[in-house]
Order: C-alpha cells, then structure tokens, then sequence
C-alpha cells in the first residue's frame, strides 16, 4: 500500500473519533462568538474535520505528483469523502445546524454515484472524480466547516455565510450530479 492510500485510510480513521467530539454530550463549555456561541466540542471537532479534509488534498498531491495514482485510491478516496461528509451533515442535522431535507438531498447523491461506481466497477470500468465533482466536494467541506464553527469568523456580521455556503453546496452537488451520470450514462446502458 502507498503513501497516498494510507492518508486515505487514516482520514477513515478520523471519522469515528471526529463523530465521538462532535456528539459527546459531556459540556467543555464555550465561548462567546459575535452573536453566536461556540461549544468547545464543536471547535475540536471542527479542527478533527479540517484535518480530516486535508488529507483528501494531500493523499490527491502525492498520488500525483509521483504517479502513485492506483485504482485502490480512486476507489478509496471519494469513498473516504463521502463517509466523512455523511457523518458530518447527519450529525449537523441531529445539532439542528443543518436542514435535514438539504442532507437527504446531498447524501442521496453521494449513494447514488456510489452505486454508480460500484456497477462500473463490476464491468472493470473505475471512473474517477471530475473537476466538477471535486468542486462539490470543496463546497460541502466549507459548508460543514462554517455550520461546525457557528459562521465562525463570520459571525460578527449579520449574514449567514454558512447557511450560503450549504446552498451553494446543494447546488453544486446536484448539478455535479447530473453531470456525472450524463457523462458516463454509457456504462449502466452497456452493462450486462
């Protein structure tokens, strides 16, 4: 196993510890921010998330810049996201930071194009992440960060930057969406 792949598996790891803080009901307090309120747990867990996702960068680098590019990883990677975005909208629903019909929207997507994978993966075909849904992916990290954060740094200010960020997420997600099944609609169409 390469390097890029085991950052990929340690950002598996993460998720349970990420969703332990982040739902643990034992209070490290909080702090005041602007005209929201910060739970300790939801910074630590929040710092977890980060890290978690920029693993997803750096495995990417690595993979390319010293062609160690494997179909374990084009496999592992989007899978490492999806767990991770998963866990982090569903538990930001429970918090009640998220609307929940936003987080079936998204998640749906993401067992759709698994599924989609999966049957491409049986015809010996893997289909790697596009530009478009590497963009989806950005936008989904930003929106769980800010929703974790409270609109932190934002939350000085009267806009909801997160509550944006999430729409522009639910936008983008559809859309790379459709755009991942028109593009390679041949493979269910061909498949036995």
């Amino acid at each position: 196993m390469n390097l890029p792949n085991k950052i990929t598996i340690s950002r598996i790891f993460l998720i349970p510890i990420f969703i332990i803080v982040l739902s643990i009901p034992v209070d490290w307090g909080e702090w005041n921010i602007g005209t929201n309120r910060l739970p300790v747990t939801h910074f630590v867990a929040g710092m977890i998330f980060i890290i978690a996702s920029l693993t997803d960068w750096l495995d990417g680098y690595i993979a390319r810049k010293y062609q160690l590019v494997t179909n374990m990883g084009k496999f592992l990677d989007p899978l490492a996201d999806k767990l991770l975005v998963s866990a982090a909208f569903i538990l930001l629903v429970e918090l009640d930071l998220a609307a929940a019909w936003i987080v079936i929207v998204i998640i749906s997507r993401e067992f759709a194009v698994t599924g989609f994978r999966l049957v491409a993966a049986g015809e010996g075909i893997v289909l790697a992440a596009s530009n478009m849904g590497k963009l989806k992916t950005v936008s989904q990290i930003a929106a769980i960060a800010f929703l974790i954060f409270h609109n932190f740094p934002f939350s000085y200010i009267a806009v909801p930057i997160d509550i944006i960020i999430l729409y522009i997420a639910l936008i983008l997600t559809v859309w790379s969406g459709a755009d991942y099944f028109i593009k390679n609609w041949h493979v269910l169409r061909d498949s036995k």
